[in-house]
């Protein structure tokens, strides 16, 4: 409002000189600047009295890259909108208002890149006179909420893996979810695979026995995600890339029969089942991890008879103690970076097993990693 108060001040005081010196020449434009000034403060005051403006999102939880439509939407008050724009942190320019409209609607396509909690600014209306002296803002009442959940990618296979994969299934089951455990025997059930028949029990009986065997608890896979980026070039995208590749790989295994999750600060893993019911759960707390420095909680991963995939958020180059396989159990090295290079990041690595949001997992051979 400085600029319209000040034209009325120049105005009045020209009228003032005028009136002093008996100098008629200075009445017009003394008088022309002042109702230019008390003009502008009338237009601005009167348009601006009784407009609302409101801001609606149609999610407050979104993935990273997807739409979410935010709608803006402005009623006037004693009269018309008249002129002066609309101005959210989501458009890239301020959008004029419609002059003589009694309410006005806008929707924004928006979408946000990286995962985490976003604070959004009010919206305003920006209430102006057409010559710009006076204006009047009008504010939403508060900021909005947004948070933004890590997009899952598929999990790709280096040309050349083959059956080496550890995603890769085997007579229809993932290679991770083999039973191991004998748990007695049962009678056959006709389709049942010929290496689970008890030979003794037919040589025995003349009737057709088979093998009941029950997953080990410890056999399911078990992710642990180290989030500290010392030493990375870029540590909020190594970060992020990290997040992501433990939340795909987290999906596509509890789709294939179930994993674990362990995350920065947990004293023991979540369980995502195939239902998926405690994925929501594991994905908001993806969201908002960050890098406090700390060493993930480790105690009885080392023992673990199913694989454990170590999703590190820097490169390393050597491998932690927890991947040094103990009987035979797959330990997988999850680094940022694509293809070899990323292999090369551990000592005693095999070749990349797959390829993930931008990471590489890579098979650590059991008595060969390094120590931390």
């Amino acid at each position: 409002m400085r600029p319209a108060t000040l034209t009325v001040a120049l105005g009045a005081a020209l009228v003032l000189a005028a009136a002093t010196f008996d100098a008629e020449p200075l009445y017009v434009p003394g008088l022309a600047f002042a109702a230019l000034g008390l003009f502008a403060l009338a237009w601005v005051g009167l348009g601006a009295f009784g407009v609302r403006v409101e801001r609606e999102l149609g999610a407050r939880t979104v993935v990273e890259e997807q739409p979410v439509d935010v709608r803006l939407r402005v009623r006037s008050g004693l009269l018309p909108l008249l002129t002066g724009v609309v101005d959210d942190p989501l458009l890239d320019v301020a959008v004029p208002l419609r002059l003589g409209q009694r309410q006005m609607t806008l929707t924004i396509h928006a979408r946000f890149a990286r995962r985490g909690r976003r604070v959004l600014a009010p919206v305003r209306v920006v209430v102006r006179d057409p010559l710009g002296l006076a204006t009047r803002t009008r504010c939403d009442g508060g900021e909005t909420e947004v948070l933004v959940l890590p997009r899952v990618h598929p999990v790709t296979s280096p040309a050349g893996t083959g059956e080496d994969g550890v995603l890769t299934t085997q007579a229809g089951r993932p290679r991770v979810f083999a039973e191991v455990e004998l748990d007695g025997v049962r009678p056959y059930r006709p389709g049942a695979a010929a290496s689970r028949i008890h030979w003794s029990a037919f040589a025995r009986t003349g009737e057709l026995w088979e093998r009941r065997l029950v997953a080990d608890a410890d056999a399911r896979p078990l992710l642990v995600l180290d989030a500290r980026t010392a030493g990375a070039a870029d540590p909020e995208a190594a970060l992020d890339a990290a997040v992501r590749a433990l939340a795909s790989l987290a999906v596509a295994l509890a789709r294939q029969g179930g994993c674990s999750v362990m995350l920065p600060g947990d004293r023991r893993p979540v369980l995502v089942e195939p239902g998926m019911s405690a994925w929501p759960r594991v994905h908001v707390r993806l969201a908002l991890v960050t890098d406090d420095g700390s060493a993930p909680t480790l105690t009885g991963v080392a023992g673990r008879a199913g694989p454990v995939f170590y999703v590190a958020a820097r490169p390393l180059s050597v491998a932690p103690r927890v991947l040094q396989g103990a009987g035979g159990a797959t330990r997988i090295l999850v680094v940022p970076g694509v293809g070899g290079s990323a292999g090369e990041a551990a000592r005693g690595a095999r070749r990349p097993l797959f390829a993930v949001a931008g990471c590489t997992g890579v098979a650590i051979t059991a008595g060969r990693a390094a120590a931390a």
